[in-house]
């Protein structure tokens, strides 16, 4: 099972092969021949090609390999990845507000909040010198982020100091290959928590890693946690419990199914061949262009 997440480089993700037994057996040819019990059903007998068209038509067809059930692809999203940091000082929120850009001065929260646009975040700043950042769509934006929004106040003219950062809160989206079941599921664990007249979903939370889940009847799945990484977790643990409540799929999302893997198993489109330049015929007109002096002597 693949993992997709924008730049975060989610490693992949597998299901696992259950039921596959080893074939440990001795073959046919290592017997030897003083081995083999003389009875009438182990003698081979000769088969007329209709009696082995018959034994082939009779013969158990083995079904398909799904490739959708064996590999399904799940593409991880995140979304928000919220961090905090100190700057080590105190801040005067109305001088920010007076001097800053992309500043707003929210007096009835006792803070300033300041914008960036690359990467686009939104910094929510104190006068005790405690800033939090949210929007990024990483880690690395975050801190990169973070370290901007030190740097703008520095040029305030705030003695800043960049400490204690960290990360505290990542939002990551998934969506399932297949439907679920959620009223099934809840009444199984007990760690499932759904209430239909006040959300939708289901509430599943993980103490290993630690992480908030809502899970969908449609087979989308928001995962709350403290790291990317917690995220990813989190999903390979889920995945196996929500896969024994998937779920039979619709003619609609048969048609898409066998249409994505029409177009995963087509060749490629050939690059276009080069059109080679047409030579000129041999009455054609040649045009040379000239400057304005080189005409002038060519006219005289």
């Amino acid at each position: 099972m693949a993992t997709l997440i924008q730049e975060n480089g989610i490693k992949e993700l597998s299901k696992g092969t259950h039921g596959v037994v080893a074939n440990h057996g001795i073959s046919t040819h290592s017997v030897p021949t003083h081995m083999v019990p003389d009875h009438e059903y182990c003698e081979t007998t000769a088969q007329t090609p209709s009696q082995r068209q018959a034994i082939t038509e009779l013969a158990p067809t083995q079904p398909a390999v799904d490739e959708e059930e064996e590999t399904p692809e799940i593409d991880i999203m995140i979304n928000n990845v919220v961090c905090s940091f100190s700057v080590k000082c105190h801040l005067n929120l109305r001088q920010i507000a007076l001097n800053g850009v992309n500043v707003e001065f929210r007096r009835e929260n006792g803070m300033v909040t300041m914008k960036l646009r690359r990467p686009y975040t939104t910094a929510s700043i104190w006068s005790s010198g405690r800033v939090t950042c949210t929007g990024a769509t990483s880690e690395d934006q975050a801190k990169i982020a973070a370290r901007r929004y030190a740097r703008a106040l520095q040029k305030l003219g705030f003695e800043v100091r960049f400490r204690n950062f960290r990360v505290v809160n990542v939002l990551g989206t998934c969506r399932m290959p297949f439907g679920i079941r959620i009223i099934s599921f809840s009444k199984k664990y007990k760690e499932a928590d759904y209430e239909p007249e006040l959300h939708p979903g289901v509430t599943y939370k993980l103490y290993n890693p630690k992480a908030t889940l809502k899970i969908f009847s449609t087979g989308g799945v928001t995962i709350t946690a403290r790291s990317v990484n917690d995220v990813q977790s989190a999903v390979e643990r889920i995945f196996p419990l929500v896969h024994e409540f998937r779920k039979p799929r619709s003619p609609a999302d048969e048609e898409a199914l066998r249409q994505k893997r029409a177009a995963r198993q087509a060749p490629p489109p050939a690059a276009p061949r080069p059109v080679p330049p047409r030579a000129a015929p041999a009455d054609a007109l040649n045009l040379v262009t000239l400057s304005d002096d080189e005409g002038a002597a060519a006219w005289e």
